[in-house]
C-alpha cells in the first residue's frame, strides 16, 4: 500500500510537480495525498488541484509571531488527512521543534546545495562567490537545526566557467527533480542511496538524466 505523503510549499511547486509525476507510477511507494501552503497565491496549489490532490492554505501572517499556533494548524491538517510522511518542497518558513519533533524521521526536505556547504538562502550565488567546482542538491531529514538533519541523498553538478546564478540554478533544479522522488522512494523502502564505488564525491544518480 502506498504511503500517504503531505507536501508543504510556499511557491511555484516545481519539486511538488516532480513528486506528483513520480507518485503516478503504480510501483512508486507513496502517493501525494495533501498539499499545504502558507502562501495563498502559491502556484503549486493550482498544480496540485489539477492533479486532483486536496489542498489547504494555512497563512502564517494571521498568527503573527505565534509560530506554534500556525504549526498546530498544520499538524491538525496533516492528521485530518492521515498523512504518514511530510515533504518540504520550497516551503519558506523555518519550522520549530513543535512540528519537527512530531515528524522526526518522517519529514524530508530538499536543499539546493551539497550540504553541509551553504545552508540557508542564496545558495547558488554563494557557491559562485566561493569558487567551488561542484554544486548540487541534498535531500535530508528535517531537524530543529537549519539544514543540518541526516543526509539521505545528494546529486552533484559541475560549476562551469562563466556560469551565471540562473544557469547554475537551472542545472541544479534539473537534478532536484530526479533526486527528490528517488530519495523518498529509498527512504520508504529503507535502503541507502550510495555513490559509485571509488568516487570521492559522486552523483548518487549517475544513471538518471534530465529529459531533453
Amino acid at each position: 500500500m502506498k504511503r500517504r505523503v503531505g507536501v508543504l510549499i510556499s511557491g511555484r511547486g516545481s519539486n511538488l510537480g516532480a513528486l506528483i509525476r513520480a507518485a503516478a507510477a503504480p510501483d512508486f511507494p507513496a502517493s501525494v495525498a495533501l498539499v499545504v501552503s502558507n502562501e495563498p497565491a502559491a502556484a503549486g496549489l493550482a498544480l496540485a488541484a489539477a492533479a486532483g490532490i486536496p489542498t489547504r492554505t494555512l497563512p502564517h501572517r494571521p498568527h503573527g509571531r505565534d509560530r506554534a499556533a500556525h504549526e498546530q494548524a498544520i499538524q491538525d491538517t496533516l492528521e485530518a488527512h492521515a498523512i504518514e510522511l511530510v515533504c518540504l518542497a520550497g516551503y519558506m518558513r523555518r519550522l520549530t521543534p513543535f512540528l519537527v519533533e512530531r515528524w522526526a524521521g518522517r519529514m524530508l526536505n530538499i536543499h539546493p546545495s551539497l550540504l553541509p556547504a551553504f545552508p540557508g538562502l542564496d545558495t547558488h550565488a554563494r557557491a559562485l562567490a566561493a569558487g567551488v567546482a561542484l554544486h548540487g542538491c541534498t535531500v535530508h531529514l528535517v531537524t530543529a537545526e537549519l539544514d543540518s538533519g541526516p543526509i539521505l541523498a545528494q546529486a552533484a553538478v559541475p560549476v562551469l566557467p562563466g556560469d551565471s546564478e540562473s544557469e547554475l540554478a537551472a542545472r541544479v533544479l534539473a537534478q532536484e527533480h530526479l533526486l527528490y522522488p528517488a530519495a523518498l522512494r529509498a527512504h520508504i523502502e529503507d535502503r541507502a542511496m550510495r555513490p559509485a564505488p571509488g568516487a570521492s564525491l559522486a552523483n548518487p544518480l549517475p544513471q538518471l538524466r534530465s529529459e531533453p
